[in-house]
């Protein structure tokens, strides 16, 4: 099973990649344990699946990214990068919000992408803040993106703000540790019951009858 996990932090260390080390350590715990107990049966149920993650870092690919934009396509590196998303079985997508909306570079490398290279891909969104107040951006900015590119997002989206690294929660907000593995786990389901791939049948040539064939059986029909 290939995960490809996409994280948009600038800085090193950076906020954004360890929310995305964090949920895809979650998600690959919870595909390599197996289905819980007594869940639905699916098409990978049975021996737990090879976790096979790639992680992306677009600040490394930010030229590459921009160049694309000027020539009109990707060079080898990125279009290594575009390929794998494409064929990922499941993507966690990662960015820190900036002037209440994803980044820049988050945006610009969702654009070179195919519109038709998320349809149907379980899709984990994440996002990290100097704030909570910013925390809404994931529901007007990076579900809208993904459901344009018909991917199928998990209910949860996980937004982490500089408080929420001590690990502390309210009686209103769950904490962190707690959002990362509702998240990890409705990700690993949507994973585990994924459809397998089927190739489409081809299209059946169509039977072109001549013009004069049907006037004929239609003069027949009449007599």
């Amino acid at each position: 099973m290939k995960l490809v996990v996409v994280t948009a932090g600038l800085t090193q260390p950076s906020s954004t990649r360890l929310l995305a080390d964090r949920l895809t350590a979650a998600v690959t715990r919870r595909l390599e344990a197996g289905a819980p107990a007594g869940a639905l049966a699916g098409p990978l149920d049975g021996p737990s699946p090879e976790v096979d993650v790639r992680v992306v870092e677009l600040r490394d690919l930010a030229v590459d990214i921009a160049n694309a934009f000027v020539t009109g396509f990707p060079n080898g590196r990125l279009r290594a990068i575009v390929e794998a998303v494409t064929e990922a079985d499941g993507l966690i997508a990662v960015t820190p919000i900036f002037s209440g909306s994803y980044s820049g570079l988050f945006k610009s490398f969702f654009d070179v992408l195919d519109n038709t290279a998320l349809t149907g891909k379980p899709v984990l969104i994440a996002a990290t803040g100097g704030t909570a107040r910013h925390s809404l951006a994931l529901e007007h900015a990076l579900r809208p993106l993904f459901a344009y590119l018909r991917a199928v997002v998990v209910p949860t989206a996980v937004y982490a703000a500089s408080e929420d690294w001590g690990g502390g929660r309210d009686a209103f907000t769950d904490g962190l540790g707690e959002r990362v593995d509702r998240a990890a786990g409705e990700l690993a389901d949507l994973l585990r019951h994924r459809a397998p791939h089927r190739e489409e049948p081809e299209d059946t040539p169509e039977t072109v009858v001549p013009f004069e064939q049907q006037l004929a059986a239609l003069r027949q029909a009449r007599q």
